[in-house]
């Protein structure tokens, strides 16, 4: 067999169903074997999309996603994608083609420096030289995305080496593997967690921020097992959201720049802080001088390399969220049986009173029947027709990025993990779209809904092309406000209300563009028609997109960059007054220019004596 025909053998035993890609020159061996194999690939209509269609398909289902790309720039269109995929620890394996290596590094047709350019985005880069090492190769390639800390992986495949002849008795797939160097700490140190667990019992205001890696590491149960058991609040990153039930009493929503009052107020006076699979990013801490101030902090990751990188910490523990929580509980129930040390009740029962107190507080006040619609009333629309059409067990939020995002992770509450899918750490506009198809791909039997701006629906509006011919049945729900909302909001903020370039004009009309691509679609203006409208596309079981005109001046609360948690400040709520010029004035000011130029030219050369030209 070829090298293609052995690279898809191996793919397959790593129970690979689905690809994302886009073909190529040096992928046409690669695509040749697969017109013989019973993988399924997704025709994506740009690179970019396969990427987020791929790391879609892997925070849904908690598998390795596939995409591929071709040489050159099909490679460079991938980009965008891995490098989200790897800022929120996505396991995804990037398939691209290559020139023959006879010619890398010859400059030929679509040749670029994949290893390089891939380096600082992924776990690894693998570049395969001889058909023999493609069995290693894929399965270190899996091993190293989805263990540890998952992410993506990169594989560089000349076109050579795929029509290379493989003899697979000599070289069995699966290959049997060594990785020295790599081997991910999965079980705390048992002193660390008899640490953290003392430390909870006498800790009076506790407070746990939950992380992503909840979510990655399967570990919800266990956090709910430990919060109930020891009467602590969670918060979560936008990462963590779906890692604790968001409608639970001891939940307090989401922390950081965009977080609730009660989230951003328990960690700013809580005396414990237990983070778990959390970074500590700028957006969660804010001002690091003032961020916990008065807590001794407890970190739990898989990746040495995040604690101490941000926040110091007092009780580091390094391992898997699931196995560390776990051995927490069994340590912390041990301990009550044998009657040792006890909660701090008295103190704790006032902290969780003193935290009801700020979520009955938190809510919004508005008129939810304004018009244009308020997006805060499209997100309480939604929840409560997933609650009437019974899909709370059964549903998938993707998000794009931006005020869209926000009033999301904000409002929405969400129950289950893996099932509130967002750009955390790149922050990739473009994601919402994509990444629902791979969402819908791998929970065939969820209702999935994209939620985007029209900013980010713009981004890679192409890929309603494919949502269209594979008939992939995903809800577009765009939060239509012609503006860069988020851009919009911090100048307004923060330099002066001085709007540059944040206004779309009125084009494209994105109910006319959906139908040309032959999806449902409907525009709604009105508030009590949301309901309605929502209703009907979920029901359908197709494409459908709903084109929402918000009210463009609506903004979010939010905590200045490098300001203190507490120190929440509301939207300035005035209307884009931006005006976009037309082509004509753009003309007449570009042909002014030039002719002040070639005026200024002429004066220069009309200025004949020297002291005429030192003076001037």
């Amino acid at each position: 067999m070829r090298g293609a025909e052995a690279l898809i053998k191996a793919l397959e035993y790593e129970g690979v169903k689905v690809i994302f890609g886009y073909p190529g020159g040096a992928l046409l061996p690669f695509y040749d074997a697969l017109y013989d194999s019973d993988l399924i690939h997704i025709l994506t209509r740009h690179e970019q999309g396969a990427a987020h269609a791929a790391d879609g398909y892997a925070r849904a289902s908690g598998k390795v996603g596939i995409c591929v790309g071709t040489s050159g720039p099909g490679a460079t269109n991938l980009v965008t994608g891995v490098a989200t995929a790897y800022a929120d620890s996505s396991p995804i394996i990037a398939i691209t083609g290559q020139v023959p290596t006879r010619l890398i590094g010859n400059d030929a047709f679509q040749e670029i420096d994949a290893l390089g350019i891939f380096m600082p985005i992924v776990k690894h880069n693998f570049q395969i030289r001889r058909s023999k090492d493609i069995p290693a190769i894929v399965r270190s390639a899996f091993e190293i995305a989805k263990t540890g800390r998952p992410g993506p992986v990169h594989i560089d495949l000349p076109k050579d080496v795929q029509e290379e002849e493989f003899d697979i008795e000599e070289n069995p797939i699966p290959a049997k593997i060594d990785l020295p160097g790599y081997k991910p700490t999965i079980k705390g140190h048992p002193k660390q967690i008899k640490m953290a667990v003392n430390a909870i019992m006498t800790a009076e205001r506790p407070v746990i921020i939950a992380g992503g890696g909840v979510n990655i590491a399967n570990a919800t149960e266990e956090l709910l097992k430990l919060a109930e058991l020891c009467s602590i609040p969670v918060c979560t990153t936008l990462m963590g959201k779906g890692s604790f039930p968001e409608d639970h009493p001891l939940s307090l929503g989401m922390v950081g720049m965009h977080g609730t009052k009660p989230a951003n107020y328990a960690v700013s006076e809580c005396d414990l802080l237990i983070a778990i699979g959390c970074r500590f990013s700028d957006r969660i801490t804010g001002d690091i001088s003032s961020f916990a101030p008065y807590a001794k902090i407890i970190h739990i990751d898989i990746d040495p390399a995040e604690i101490g990188k941000n926040v110091d910490v007092d009780i580091p523990i390094v391992g898997d969220a699931k196995v560390v929580l776990g051995d927490m509980i069994s340590y912390f129930l041990k301990m009550c049986r044998e009657g040792g040390k006890e909660l701090s009740n008295d103190g704790r029962r006032e902290w969780l009173e003193y935290l009801e107190s700020l979520k009955r507080s938190k809510i919004p006040k508005m008129n939810y029947d304004d018009i244009p619609i308020k997006p805060q009333r499209i997100v309480k629309e939604l929840m409560n027709v997933i609650e009437e059409l019974k899909l709370k067990d059964r549903y998938i939020i993707t998000t794009d990025v931006g005020q869209n995002q926000m009033w999301m992770a904000h409002y929405f509450k969400v129950h289950l993990p893996r099932t509130f899918l967002s750009s955390g750490g790149l922050g990739t506009m473009g994601f919402g779209l994509p990444s629902a198809i791979g969402a819908k791909i791998a929970k065939p039997d969820s209702k999935v809904i994209c939620v985007t701006g029209d900013g980010g629906l713009m981004m890679n509006i192409q890929e309603l092309g494919t949502v269209a011919d594979y008939g992939i049945p995903v809800v577009i729900c765009v939060f239509d406000n012609r503006t860069l909302g988020m851009v919009y909001q911090w100048q307004n903020l923060f330099y002066g209300k001085r709007q540059c370039n944040v206004n779309f004009g009125d084009s494209p009309d994105f109910v006319k563009v959906a139908k040309g691509y032959g999806i449902k679609a409907q525009k709604v203006t009105d508030p009590k028609d949301i309901k309605e409208a929502l209703k009907e596309a979920l029901l359908s079981d197709e494409p459908y997109l709903i084109d929402f005109i918000i009210d463009p001046a609506e903004g979010l609360p939010m905590v200045p960059p490098g300001g203190k948690l507490k120190n929440i400040i509301d939207p300035v709520r005035e209307r884009p007054k931006e005006k976009i010029p037309c082509f004509n004035e753009i003309k007449s000011k570009l042909l002014e220019d030039s002719k002040e130029r070639d005026n200024t030219k002429e004066t220069l050369q009309d200025l004949n004596s020297p002291v005429e030209r030192e003076i001037y």
